[in-house]
């Protein structure tokens, strides 16, 4: 499958402005990988605080961009997920390797390494210029939503 614009993620994930952190995805094979594109702009709301003179992206974020992608990559293809949303639950082995500052282009790759029931695990990284800023391992689950 194609990439995915703005409006084709915002039918996908329930998250707005300021906390969505995807803003386009470039590559989708539905249920096994994702490459996504977050574009950090000094705009960014969590700048002000994080740190003033020195603008640094919190690894938090970096974390919430990769299950936000991750999200996306769960969705059956068929709509099958209508009425559920995907839950981060999980986060392991996490590892934050440059920072990520305003200007940059953060790429976000997941791959399923593991799907039981309503459980995906996924192995993702973060790089910016192909320099890997972020990894870690996550654990999604799928609940329905109200």
């Amino acid at each position: 499958m194609t990439g995915l614009d703005i409006q084709q993620i915002m039918e996908l994930l329930p998250h707005r402005y300021p906390f969505l952190l995807i803003d386009r995805v470039l590559e989708l094979d539905p249920g096994r990988r994702i490459l996504a594109l977050k574009n950090v702009t000094f705009n960014e709301e969590f700048f002000q605080g994080h740190f003033p003179g020195q603008p640094i992206m919190p690894g938090v974020l970096i974390l919430e961009a990769m299950a936000q992608a991750g999200g996306i990559l769960v969705l059956p293809p068929d709509g099958s997920a209508a009425g559920k949303a995907f839950y981060l639950v999980g986060i392991e082995n996490a590892k934050f390797r440059r920072t990520v500052v305003p200007g940059d282009r953060l790429t976000i790759e997941l791959n399923v390494i593991r799907a039981r029931g309503n459980f995906r695990k996924l192995a993702g990284r973060a790089e910016v210029d192909g320099q890997l800023a972020a990894e870690a391992e996550l654990t999604l689950t799928g609940v329905d939503r109200e």
